[in-house]
């Protein structure tokens, strides 16, 4: 059976769009359920049909997409979903997004640009979702674009671990690709045990997306190896510029730990041929055989999704998985 029955009342079931097969299986496997059998295909005008072989009526459906490439589809097969659930009377729909579409659009820069993040959330209430669940959202203001409940989830516990059996910790610094990520930064020197922080003082200029300036380190970071960390990792050209800026300030070795390996474009070239000796990274999104290389560490974010699942269908505390972090 695809679903689980509590005293005859609640009634969880999965289901996946896509976009990440293996992703959804694992987290069926956590939860110890199957998905729910769906039939989703393509048009040949590229329009999709989602349909459930099942009942959902009464049902409290949790729906996994991740937005990857090609994003613009799967996030409609995303609100499809939704809608198909809605229209189908499931009793509480959970949007579950390991990666969340648009979400680097999340303000204005200049006059005359969209917050497309904010559309993404509408769309989904409109949609018929009820709840919202995401693992490391670009920045935290886009919890509240969602008229409802929202559950971040963080990577930093699995990251983190992974990279403490690496490393010496008296000889480590927590680094910041910029300024506004140091809060990302200070609690990822808490769980390194106080490690020290710096962060790279950079430019963007916001007519050329995807690219940035390493201007200098701020911070002491000679000798140390460097635990650069952020929430993705798109075409490599931050991650690599902020790399070269640390060696030259006097970086021992650089270890990159990002939750989101999108991987686009010149990416792994630029990552391989770096003097990174380390990137961690979650399978939020499909990595292909084509992304992977022998510097590439990926870790499982199933485990979380579904103790996130587990928690919110019995109605207990999410943030309760990140030990007093929120």
């Amino acid at each position: 059976m695809s679903f689980i029955k509590i005293t005859g009342e609640k009634k969880l079931m999965l289901f996946a769009g896509r976009a990440h097969p293996e992703l959804a299986e694992a987290v069926a496997d956590q939860l110890g359920i199957g998905l729910t059998p769906t039939t989703a295909y393509d048009f040949a005008n590229g329009e999709i049909f989602v349909r459930y072989k099942e009942s959902v009526r009464g049902c409290d459906a949790f729906v996994l997409q991740s937005h990857a490439t090609p994003l613009n589809k799967w996030l409609m097969e995303h609100f499809i979903m939704v809608d198909a659930l809605k229209r189908a009377s499931a009793k509480r729909i959970t949007v579950v997004i390991p990666f969340y579409g648009y979400a680097r659009q999340d303000k204005k820069h200049r006059g005359r640009e969209p917050i497309s993040a904010r559309l993404v959330a509408d769309f989904f209430k409109t949609a018929g979702a009820d709840r919202l669940m995401a693992v490391d959202l670009h920045t935290a203001q886009i919890q509240g674009f969602f008229n409802g409940p929202v559950d971040h989830l963080f990577a930093l516990p699995l990251l983190a671990s992974h990279v403490n059996r690496r490393v010496d910790r008296s000889k480590v610094a927590v680094v910041s690709p910029d300024a506004g990520r140091l809060r990302l930064a200070e609690r990822w020197s808490e769980t390194l045990g106080g490690a020290p922080i710096a962060f790279i003082h950079k430019t963007r200029d916001p007519m050329v997306p995807n690219e940035s300036v390493a201007n200098r380190v701020v911070g002491d970071v000679a000798g140390r190896t460097c635990i650069l960390q952020d929430d993705m990792i798109d075409t490599g050209s931050t991650i690599t510029k902020a790399a070269e800026a640390l060696f030259e300030a006097g970086a021992a070795d650089v270890i990159v730990a990002a939750t989101h390996a999108v991987l686009s474009g010149p990416a792994v070239d630029r990552l391989k041929n770096s003097r990174i000796s380390e990137v961690v990274v979650t399978d939020t999104l499909p990595i292909t055989d084509d992304q992977r290389f022998d510097k590439l560490t990926v870790l499982s974010i199933a485990p979380l999704l579904a103790r996130g699942i587990r928690e919110v269908f019995d109605d207990g505390s999410v943030t309760s998985l990140f030990d007093g972090h929120s």
